[in-house]
Order: C-alpha cells, then sequence, then structure tokens
C-alpha cells in the first residue's frame, strides 16, 4: 500500500498519533508541560505588582516572543508551541505593564512631596 493510500486509510485520531509533531513526540509534550509556565503567569495577575520580578517578566516576554518565531521557522511547523509561546509572551507583557504602571504610579506620588517642601 503507498504511504498516500495509508494516510487516507487513517482515522483522524491515528492521524493525530501519528503526526511528526503528535504526542509520541517530543514536539507535543514540551509544549503541553509549558502551559504551567501561563497559569503561573496568569496566578501572578492577583499578586501586588510591588512583589513581580521585573527580570523573570522580561524573560518571560523574551523567550515568549523568540520561541513563537521559532516554532514556525522549524520543520515540521509546531502550532502548539507557537501558541504556548504567545500565551506566554501575552503573561509576560502584563506583568511587565503592571510594574511599569506601579513605578509610574510612584514616581506621581513623589512629585507632590518634593513640591511642597
Amino acid at each position: 500500500m503507498s504511504s498516500a493510500a495509508t494516510a487516507a486509510s487513517q482515522s483522524a485520531f491515528q492521524k493525530f498519533l501519528n503526526h511528526p509533531a503528535g504526542p509520541k513526540t517530543i514536539h507535543f509534550w514540551a509544549p503541553a508541560a509549558k502551559w504551567a509556565l501561563v497559569g503561573a503567569g496568569i496566578g501572578d495577575l492577583s499578586r501586588p505588582a510591588e512583589n513581580l520580578s521585573l527580570s523573570q517578566n522580561v524573560a518571560l516576554a523574551a523567550t515568549g516572543l523568540i520561541w513563537s518565531r521559532y516554532s514556525l521557522v522549524i520543520i515540521p511547523k509546531n502550532y502548539s508551541l507557537f501558541t504556548v509561546n504567545l500565551f506566554v509572551a501575552a503573561t509576560g507583557l502584563t506583568q511587565l505593564y503592571r510594574i511599569f504602571d506601579y513605578r509610574q504610579g510612584l514616581k506621581a506620588q513623589e512629585k507632590p512631596a518634593i513640591a511642597a517642601e
């Protein structure tokens, strides 16, 4: 039987199972495990901005963006890796905005105190 005929006779589940980025490979499990980073980033939304790490969130945003690009360049293209890394980047960028906004608020509070002196 030719490979085209074999592929046509496979069910959707078998195609998923035997895909080059399917669950039999690290290309599936690495992105699946990386969703824990997204969960941690979402959990950090409830933390006060003063307790967030600037360097950690810069690293999360940067790696999310870099790996998103990489996942579209490799063969086979890994769309699950792309998706999870977009979410990693989004959570990192959201936390960076919260840190920036908190620090801007501190600067705004200091200005009236300096002007009163």
